[in-house]
């Protein structure tokens, strides 16, 4: 038990005292360039997934 209370007490040591935490115009900076990413990726997906549909289609339409 003694283990245990030590691991808790060394665990909130370093999350007080020794974690860097972001400011709050890092963490909002951060999140844009996150959101921003993510709708790109979106957006490529959507096109492969959209000229991929638009192939197969081509390809049947050939052999019915």
């Amino acid at each position: 038990m003694s283990k245990f209370k030590e691991y808790i007490n060394e665990t909130s040591n370093e999350l007080f005292h020794k974690v860097s935490w972001p400011s709050w115009s890092e963490l909002q900076s951060s999140a844009i360039v996150v959101m921003i990413a993510s709708v790109i990726i979106a957006l490529l997906v959507f096109v492969m997934d959209f000229s991929f549909n638009k192939g197969m289609e081509a390809i049947y339409h050939l052999f019915v």
